[in-house]
């Protein structure tokens, strides 16, 4: 299998001084599951423009160890008609040769973070076979479970006087923001938010996060702020890594603005690496806004007023509205906390969930069943069942469907629907497809709130949510709204992220 890289991922990987950790995550992945590394001759073009000799002949010493596309393939008329509508500069049509190159099959992956990219893709059909470093991860870590050498350690929650500063995870923020250590021990009495890689200890991601009262003073801010309660996202990295922790971040943020009953939550970034542009994307899926500067930094926002829309679910996320159809869905012990990791009961054991995985981290998560109808539609609600008889079973969770999928071209269509946001490794899904005739369906859904007290079926037969001990949920279980609010109050929810 041929890999052919991006130019702005050689030169991280090439670089003197590599600051962007997660290419080296992806070099010794791409070393471990045999891809021969490619490189384009038109990215040693733009490598031999750089004006310091030393820097360009340091390269092509350390270029060597690529294979050479020496003759650009002859572009195809699908690419040239896609390149005629987005192309716009020398360097968009630099990159449309580097997709041709893919489209002709002369490699089978391009790596690349470049959004033009992965959007020409799409015109092509070719999607698949177009990967960001951390989607790319993902995949190998699917198809390859067995050679994943390390683990990462759940989210802590650590003052900053018992985080390393010295690690070199910090080194971009060092680099980027003048003054950085000294603030980082001021804060030495404040807590972030971080992971950590379970063989050496370094750090994986970092967080801080800090509430502001409507009195902020925002005068370097423009336009400035009008006055609101907000959530201000103070630090922010992730190293891409295949085990979704930017997901992660990004509930923890959610969680943390509903506690604190915010209005607005806010980030201040740069735009100057790829890890901060990857981050920028990653906060606008979930609905954060371009607002204007800090300084030299850009600011986004997001809205935390209470509303709902079931074609904007994730920009409006977590709010859900209480006039939805909900269902009651079963789920076995074995799969329940290793999907709902927030949802771990009191009888499990944490010691068992110290270690993390992609199926874990995501808001996004998917459920395989071969259920009859009703089914859920896009914005309902389910409200997961853990089975267990009468005493052991609970309610534990609320998701929100974010789509209803059942119509699969064939079994690696299904497998590569749902690997990475199932907790079923790949062989298992495989086995799910070719089980019977008729074929799974899935809902992908969103992860919502996990319920504060749970109440178990003895419980729900009381609440006259369940008809009797025969009446458990095999499939979907629509409940009606009164319903819905009685488990609500039974399980002394917040219920903040209700809209109504």
């Amino acid at each position: 299998m041929k890999a052919l890289l991006d130019t702005n991922i050689i030169i991280h990987r090439e670089a003197s001084r590599v600051i962007n950790q997660d290419v080296g995550i992806l070099y010794r992945w791409l070393d471990r599951v045999k891809y021969t590394k490619c490189i384009h001759s038109l990215t040693i073009s733009e490598i031999e423009k750089y004006k310091n000799q030393q820097t360009v002949d340091t390269f092509q010493i350390k270029l060597d160890s690529y294979e050479r596309i020496e003759i650009p393939s002859p572009l195809q008329k699908e690419v040239i008609a896609v390149s005629g509508k987005i192309d716009v500069n020398e360097n968009d049509k630099n990159d449309t040769q580097l997709l041709n190159e893919v489209f002709v099959g002369r490699v089978d992956i391009l790596i690349t973070e470049d959004k033009k990219i992965h959007k020409k893709a799409i015109e092509l059909g070719i999607e698949d076979k177009i990967f960001t470093i951390d989607s790319f991860l993902e995949k190998t870590f699917a198809e390859h479970p067995d050679l994943v050498n390390y683990k990462v350690l759940n989210v802590q929650k650590l003052k900053f006087g018992r985080i390393n500063l010295n690690d070199d995870f910090f080194t971009s923020l060092k680099e980027d923001y003048p003054g950085f250590d000294k603030w980082f021990i001021k804060k030495f009495d404040d807590e972030a938010y971080i992971t950590v890689n379970s063989n050496n200890g370094l750090l994986l991601s970092f967080l801080y996060l800090k509430v502001e009262e409507k009195d902020e003073n925002y005068h370097d801010i423009s336009p400035v702020f009008s006055s609101k309660k907000r959530l201000k996202v103070g630090t922010f990295k992730v190293i891409n890594n295949g085990f979704r922790l930017g997901e992660r971040f990004i509930k923890i943020i959610f969680d943390n603005a509903l506690k604190n009953k915010v209005e607005e939550i806010y980030v201040t970034i740069f735009d100057k690496r790829d890890e901060q542009k990857r981050l920028i994307d990653l906060l606008e899926q979930w609905g954060f806004i371009f607002w204007g500067k800090k300084n030299a930094e850009l600011v986004y926002v997001r809205d935390f007023s209470k509303k709902t829309d079931d074609k904007q679910l994730k920009q409006c996320y977590p709010f859900i509205s209480r006039n939805k159809d909900c269902f009651i869905v079963p789920i076995y012990p074995d799969y329940h906390t290793e999907l709902l990791p927030d949802s771990i009961l009191n009888t499990e054991s944490p010691e068992e969930f110290i270690e993390d995985f992609p199926h874990r981290n995501g808001i996004n998560k998917v459920y395989v069943s071969r259920a009859l109808t009703p089914h859920p539609k896009i914005g309902d609600i389910l409200i997961f069942y853990r089975t267990g008889g009468y005493y052991k079973s609970v309610v534990s969770t609320i998701g929100v469907v974010q789509e209803a999928k059942y119509d699969f071209k064939d079994e690696d269509d299904f497998v590569l629907y749902c690997r990475k946001s199932s907790v079923f490794p790949e062989d298992q899904l495989r086995a799910m497809w070719r089980y019977q005739p008729s074929k799974p369906f899935v809902l992908r859904f969103l992860y919502i709130y996990s319920f504060p007290h749970r109440i178990n079926m003895k419980e729900l037969i009381d609440l006259q949510v369940l008809n009797g001990v025969n009446d458990a949920p095999r499939g979907f279980k629509q409940i009606t709204k009164e319903q819905f609010n009685n488990i609500l109050k039974a399980t002394k929810s917040d219920e903040s992220f209700i809209a109504e």
